[in-house]
C-alpha cells in the first residue's frame, strides 16, 4: 500500500536493515536534527524578530496552518498557546508601521485571519478546560493574552474595523507568571529550565545575568533567544548566527527546540535496537553520545538542564551498542518512590521513568556488581510504574500527547527488565487495552489513526510479549497497512512549548515496528527468520 511521497512498506528483514542503515546516515549529515516547524516558535519570531531574514514567509506559514474554525493546533486544550502565539504575532504587525511588516501577505489578509483567531481564543478560553501538560504553558498563555490586550487597546484608533468588533478575551489565572516574574526582579537563583520560555518571562529577565547562550542559543529556543538578542545593548554574533542557520534550515519558519542532536540520536538508536534492528552508527556518533554524559547526565539541547530522561536514553542507546557506561548519574533523580525528569519538576513522568527503568535494568542484567547495585531499584520503579498505570491498562505522559507512546515505554520497559512478577499482569492489562482500542481501519490513534500511533500499538503486541496472544498477532497484521515508513501527513503529538514531531525519531519507532511484524510472520512461517528482541542483533560501532 503506496501513497504520494511514502515510500513502499519494507518487506523483508534486509530491506528494514537498509532502511535502518539511511536512517542512521541522515542521523549523521544533519547533527542538529529533524524537528517540525512550531506555529508557537514562528508567531514568536514574527513579533520579536521582523529583522530576521523569511519574515514574510513565516507570516505566510502561519496563515497556511490556521484551521477553519480560526484556531491553529490540535483539540484538547492543545490549541491555545499556539493561536494565542499566531493571534499576537498578527496583532503586532498590524501596529507597527516598519516597512518589514508590508512584506509578505496583504494587511486585509492578516487582519482577517486575526479577527478569526481572536474568535478561536475567546471560546477556547472561555471553555475553561485546564492547559494541556506543556512546558511553560502556564506562563505562555497569560504572557501573550496580556500583549493581546494591549495591542487590541492600540489598535482601535486605527481603521481596523474587523479587529475592534471582536469581543474581549476572557481573563486569564496570572498567579504563575506574575510570582516567576517577582522572583525574577531577585537576587534568588531561577530554575534553568525556564529559559527556555525567556521570551515570555518579561523585561525582569532582562536584568539576569545568569542567561547566557550556549552554543548561540538560548534554553535550545529561537525565540528565546530572540528575545535575549532585542534586550542586549550589543549585538551577540553567535546567537544572530544560530537564528540565521536555524531560519535558513527551515527556510523561515521554526521549530521550538533546536538542536535535538543528543536526543534524536539517543531515541532513534535505541528504539531501532530494541526491535533487534541492526545498526552501525560511526565511531564519532558513538563518541559524542558519550561525551554528552557528565555528572548530572544529559541534556536534550544546549542551554537546558541535563534530564533524567536523555541521561537514560542515552545510556540505553550506549549500552545496546556495546560500549556501557555507568548510570550513577540517574541516581541525582531519584526521589525515592520514583525518578524524576529533573530536580523541583511539577508532577512526574511514566516515560522518563520507563526509560530509567531500561537503563538500569540493562545493567542490572549485564554487567558485574549490576544486579546488587540497581536490582532493588529496577524491581522497586517496575512497580511504580504498575501502580500509576490506568484501570483499563493504558498509561499516560506529559511528554505526549498519545497515550500509545507512554503505554509502548512503560509495556516494554516492564516486559524487558522488570521481574515477571511485577511485570506480567501489567503488560498483559496494556496488550488488552491496545486490542480493544483498535479501529475499524486496523490502526491506532487518540484522534484519528496515524502510522506514529499505530507503530507505538505493535511494539506493545509484538514487542512486551503479546505474541502469545493470538488476536494480539492478527491485530498487529491488520496494522500493517498503516506502517508507511515515509508518512508526513500525522499530525505533532510531542510535547513542548508547542506540539512537535522529532521526524526521524518517528521514522526509526515505524521501522521497528516492521521489523516486529516480519519477525513473528517469519517465526509463524516456522522459517528462521529476523532474531526477535532483546536477542543481540546489535552491530556495534
Amino acid at each position: 500500500m503506496t501513497a504520494a511521497g511514502v515510500t513502499a512498506l519494507p518487506e523483508t528483514a534486509q530491506t528494514v536493515a537498509d532502511a535502518a542503515a539511511d536512517l542512521v546516515v541522515d542521523l549523521e549529515r544533519e547533527p542538529a536534527g529533524r524537528v517540525s516547524a512550531s506555529v508557537y516558535e514562528t508567531g514568536r519570531l514574527v513579533a520579536d524578530a521582523p529583522w530576521l531574514g523569511g519574515h514574510g514567509r513565516r507570516l505566510t506559514y502561519l496563515l497556511g496552518e490556521q484551521g477553519p474554525d480560526g484556531a491553529w493546533g490540535l483539540p484538547g486544550g492543545y490549541g491555545l498557546v499556539p493561536t494565542a502565539s499566531a493571534v499576537e504575532a498578527m496583532v503586532t504587525v498590524l501596529g507597527r508601521d516598519e516597512p518589514a511588516d508590508l512584506t509578505g501577505p496583504p494587511r486585509s489578509t492578516l487582519e482577517a485571519a486575526a479577527a478569526r483567531g481572536l474568535t478561536a481564543l475567546a471560546r477556547g478560553l472561555g471553555a475553561g478546560a485546564p492547559l494541556p501538560d506543556t512546558p511553560a504553558a502556564d506562563l505562555i498563555v497569560p504572557a501573550l493574552t496580556g500583549r493581546i490586550d494591549t495591542h487590541l487597546a492600540r489598535l482601535r484608533d486605527r481603521d481596523t474595523p474587523t479587529l475592534l468588533a471582536t469581543h474581549p478575551l476572557p481573563r486569564v489565572d496570572r498567579r504563575r507568571l506574575d510570582a516567576v516574574s517577582a522572583l525574577l526582579a531577585t537576587d534568588r537563583p531561577m530554575p534553568r529550565k525556564l529559559w527556555h520560555a525567556y521570551e515570555v518571562l518579561g523585561p525582569n529577565a532582562a536584568s539576569r545575568d545568569e542567561v547566557r547562550p550556549v552554543d548561540g542559543a538560548v534554553g535550545a529556543s529561537p525565540a528565546a533567544t530572540a528575545r535575549w538578542l532585542n534586550q542586549r545593548r550589543t549585538p551577540d554574533r553567535a546567537a544572530r548566527a544560530y537564528l540565521d542557520e536555524v531560519v535558513a534550515r527551515y527556510e523561515g519558519p521554526v521549530p521550538c527546540c533546536t538542536p535535538i542532536t543528543v536526543f534524536e540520536r539517543s531515541w532513534t538508536l535505541g528504539t531501532l535496537i530494541r526491535a533487534g534492528v541492526p545498526v552501525r552508527p560511526s565511531p564519532a556518533l558513538v563518541a559524542g553520545l558519550v561525551a554528552a554524559l557528565g555528572p548530572d547526565g544529559a541534556a536534550t539541547g544546549p542551554g537546558l538542564p541535563a534530564d533524567a530522561d536523555t541521561t537514560s536514553a542515552t545510556l540505553y542507546a550506549l549500552a545496546r551498542l556495546g560500549r556501557p557506561v555507568d548510570p550513577a548519574s540517574l541516581f541525582r533523580y531519584d526521589l525515592g518512590s520514583h525518578f524524576c525528569t529533573w530536580r523541583g519538576e511539577d508532577g512526574d513522568s511514566v516515560t522518563t521513568n520507563a526509560h530509567v527503568l531500561e537503563a538500569l535494568g540493562w545493567h542490572a542484567r549485564h554487567t558485574r556488581e549490576g544486579a546488587n547495585r540497581y536490582g532493588a531499584r529496577v524491581a522497586a520503579l517496575g512497580g511504580w510504574l504498575r501502580e500509576v498505570q490506568q484501570p483499563d491498562g493504558h498509561w499516560t505522559d506529559r511528554w505526549h500527547a498519545s497515550p500509545y507512546y507512554a503505554t509502548s515505554c512503560a509495556a516494554l520497559a516492564l516486559a524487558g527488565h522488570a521481574p515477571p512478577e511485577v511485570a506480567a499482569e501489567a503488560v498483559d492489562r496494556a496488550v488488552g487495552w491496545v486490542l480493544a482500542t483498535q479501529r475499524d481501519d486496523g490502526g491506532w490513534g487518540r484522534w484519528s489513526t496515524t502510522t506514529e500511533e499505530t507503530a507505538y500499538a505493535v511494539h506493545v503486541l509484538l514487542g512486551a510479549g503479546g505474541r502469545r496472544r493470538p488476536e494480539a498477532v492478527a491485530a498487529a497484521g491488520l496494522a500493517l497497512p498503516h506502517l508507511q515508513v515515509g508518512a508526513t501527513t500525522d499530525p505533532p503529538l510531542w510535547h513542548d512549548k508547542d506540539l512537535y514531531t522529532p521526524l526521524l525519531v518517528v521514522r526509526a519507532a515505524v521501522l521497528a515496528a516492521r521489523r516486529l511484524a516480519l519477525t513473528e510472520g517469519a517465526a509463524r512461517r516456522g522459517g528462521k527468520g529476523p532474531a526477535a528482541p532483546h536477542q543481540g542483533m546489535i552491530t556495534s560501532a
